[in-house]
C-alpha cells in the first residue's frame, strides 16, 4: 500500500542548533531516555528506515530548531529535501504571541513547500482546574490568537501538539476560526492507558471532533519502556477513527522520534493490521489520501 508519511523530522546536529537535542542535561521526555536519537537524521537515514515501503510523499514537521531563527530551518529543509525521491512539504514554526510573527510568516511564505505552522501553545498540568483557561501564551490568550488569525491570510493550517486535557481550548479556537484547519498531532497524546485516562482522552477528542475544520494524525503512540505493539495501540487507533472518521485521520511515523519504540516498518505494518477490516478505499484514505488533500500536495 502507498504511504504518505504525515509527520517526520530531519536534523543535523553538526551544523544546526536544536536545544532539546544539543543541550545538556536532556529534557524529561514522554518516552524516557532519548539518547539514541541525539544524532544526525538526514534523508539518507529516512530512506534506509523506509526501505520496503512505497513512500509517495512526506510532511516534515518543525523539529524545535533554534527559536531565534525559525525561517532558517525552512531554508535548510528546502535544500536537503531535494535529495529525497518523493515530494516533501513543510510544517514550519512561528510563535503566534511574539511581536515578529508577521515577519516570520512572511519569511516562510518565500518557500512554496510550506503548508502550515506548528507552535506548541502554553499547556497546563493535568488536573489544574483553577488556571486551566486564559493562561498567557495559551490558545485563550488574545495576543496568541491575534497571531494565529494571520494563518488565514497565508492559507496555512495549524499543527497542534498539546496534552488532550487542553483540547477544550482548541475546540473553541476551531469554532472561532472556522477557515483555519487544525491538525492534532500524535493522537492527542494519550500517554497513559488505564481505563480512566482513556475515557478522559476520548471525551476530550469527542468534543473537538465536532468541529469540521479539525483533523488528527494517528502517530506518536509509543509508551515509555515498551516496544510499540498492535495490542497496546489498537484501541486508541480505532477510537480516534471512530471519532474523526476515515476522512479526517492520517497515519504518520513520527520518525526518528518513534524509533525509540520500534522500527518504522513495524509501526506502519501495525497500523495496517489494526485497520485490516476496513475497505480498500478507507485504508487508502488513512495511509495517503487524506494527507495528500489536507497538506495540499497537489497545490
Amino acid at each position: 500500500m502507498k504511504f504518505l508519511d504525515a509527520h517526520q523530522h530531519f536534523w543535523d546536529l553538526d551544523t544546526n542548533y536544536y536545544p532539546w537535542l544539543c543541550d545538556h542535561p536532556p529534557l524529561p521526555f514522554r518516552y524516557g531516555n532519548y539518547a539514541s536519537i541525539r544524532r544526525n537524521y538526514l534523508p539518507c537515514d529516512y530512506a534506509q528506515d523506509t526501505a520496503g515501503l512505497e513512500i509517495i510523499g512526506s510532511v516534515h514537521v518543525e523539529a524545535e530548531w533554534n527559536r531565534n531563527d525559525p525561517v532558517g530551518e525552512t531554508r535548510w529543509l528546502s535544500r536537503i529535501s531535494r535529495k529525497l525521491p518523493h515530494p516533501v512539504v513543510f510544517v514550519a514554526h512561528a510563535q503566534f504571541n511574539h511581536p515578529d510573527i508577521e515577519e516570520v510568516l512572511n519569511g516562510h511564505s518565500d518557500f512554496a513547500q510550506v503548508r502550515g505552522i506548528r507552535h506548541k501553545p502554553k499547556a497546563t498540568e493535568e488536573g489544574s482546574v483553577a488556571d486551566k483557561r486564559g493562561v498567557r501564551g495559551s490558545m485563550d490568550d488574545p495576543q496568541w490568537r491575534k497571531g494565529y488569525a494571520l494563518l488565514q491570510r497565508y492559507g496555512y493550517s495549524f499543527d497542534l501538539q498539546i496534552p488532550y486535557w487542553n483540547l477544550d481550548q482548541a475546540a473553541d479556537l476551531a469554532a472561532d476560526f472556522p477557515k483555519i484547519m487544525i491538525i492534532i498531532n500524535h493522537t492527542g497524546l494519550p500517554a497513559r492507558r488505564d481505563r480512566s485516562d482513556i475515557a478522559r482522552w476520548y471525551d476530550a477528542l469527542a468534543r473537538i471532533a465536532e468541529q469540521p475544520n479539525v483533523a488528527i494524525k494517528i502517530s506518536g503512540l509509543g509508551l515509555a519502556h515498551q516496544t510499540w505493539s498492535v495490542e497496546a495501540n489498537r484501541e486508541i487507533v480505532l477510537k480516534a477513527i471512530d471519532l474523526f472518521g476515515t476522512d479526517r485521520c492520517m497515519f504518520a511515523s513520527n520518525f526518528p522520534v518513534d524509533s525509540l519504540c520500534a522500527g518504522l516498518g513495524n509501526i506502519i505494518q501495525g497500523f495496517r493490521k489494526i485497520v485490516d477490516h476496513l475497505s480498500d478505499a478507507q485504508k487508502a484514505a488513512l495511509f495517503h489520501g487524506n494527507a495528500t488533500q489536507i497538506y495540499r500536495f497537489n497545490k
